[in-house]
């Protein structure tokens, strides 16, 4: 096989799996709204609730889960009585920023596209 129509296949198959690790860390409907509502200020479990509208109980509890594992949110326990417990985006978190960003501004452009379209 010819070597130079192996580095397109290479970079296309390098980038695909770089995108399919990304979606499988960060994906899915939920994950990037908690990383966004805890982006203000920690914030206790009802409060997340309550800035991520339609998430259920048992689905954010899975995300944060899943967010500590992957190094995004830190779960921190106050003692005190009652124990509070609040969660916390850690600095590895600082690194979606620009994906964020590039996300937000790719949707608002979309929303406008669909807007003049109507």
């Amino acid at each position: 096989m010819n070597t130079d129509m192996q580095h397109p296949v290479q970079n296309c198959n390098s980038v695909l799996g770089a995108i399919g690790d990304a979606l499988y860390v960060i994906g899915g409907k939920w994950k990037l709204r908690v990383i966004v509502a805890l982006r203000e200020d920690n914030k206790r479990f009802n409060e997340i609730q309550r800035a991520v509208e339609g998430i259920s109980a048992r689905v954010l509890s899975s995300e944060l889960k899943e967010l500590e594992l992957n190094g995004f949110v830190k779960r921190i326990v106050h003692t005190q009585t009652p124990v509070v417990v609040e969660y916390q985006l850690t600095g590895y978190a600082d690194t979606l920023s620009d994906v964020l960003q590039s996300l937000a501004s790719w949707g608002n452009m979309h929303r406008d596209k669909l807007r003049k379209e109507r």
